[in-house]
């Protein structure tokens, strides 16, 4: 999954329509392009492919700007339903294969999930984590020998570190969250609002 194809749904859904510049723009303000790897091409890309999709439409063209003219998009039901699974998937799923910046693009637009929902997919992600946690721990303490030289055994000394990490934040966010922190999507305080499809 793309933490950038969210990030660029995400911000297109924040503005209610946006073009390039302002995604682009936006998510520098945010630093992505060092912690989600998201590069200015990829960002213009990510647009035209999604306009393709069909999950994005271009909703008009800046023809009075200087230089070439800008399209603006604004997301379809088909991009909406996109977003909140990307969402979801990049919160709840654990898996070896998915990012830290696909993590961190979610963590990002938390607060456009309903309070329970996000609490819901981020204990699902808990769940996952503590297995992984407990998988490296039961190679290490069991000595489990596959063949491999002696010091892959380092490899499940980080990964129990690395697991414990996220676990104890994962855990400590979902109690946060249930305390009432974060104004949540359909609470007072929320800035982020559902765009019309």
């Amino acid at each position: 999954m793309s933490a950038t194809r969210l990030l660029v749904l995400g911000v297109v859904r924040m503005f209610g329509k946006a073009h390039g510049y302002q995604v682009r723009r936006e998510l520098l303000s945010w630093s992505a392009d060092k912690w989600a790897h998201v590069a200015p091409g990829s960002i213009y890309h990510a647009l035209k492919k999604m306009a393709g999709e069909r999950l994005l439409e271009e909703v008009e063209t800046d023809e009075e700007a200087k230089g070439p003219g800008r399209t603006a998009y604004q997301l379809t039901a088909d991009g909406e339903h996109e977003y909140q699974q990307l969402l979801g998937s990049m919160l709840a799923d654990a898996s070896d294969d998915q990012s830290v910046g696909a993590l961190s693009a979610a963590v990002s637009f938390l607060p456009t999930l309903p309070r329970a929902r996000a609490v819901s997919l981020l204990r699902h992600r808990v769940t996952q984590l503590e297995g992984q946690r407990a998988n490296a721990l039961d190679i290490l303490e069991n000595g489990v020998d596959w063949g491999q030289p002696a010091h892959v055994t380092e490899l499940y000394r980080l990964w129990a570190v690395q697991t414990r990490g996220e676990l104890e934040w994962a855990r400590d966010l979902v109690a946060r969250l249930e305390a009432g922190e974060y104004a949540m999507f359909g609470e007072e305080g929320n800035v982020f609002v559902q765009p019309p499809v």
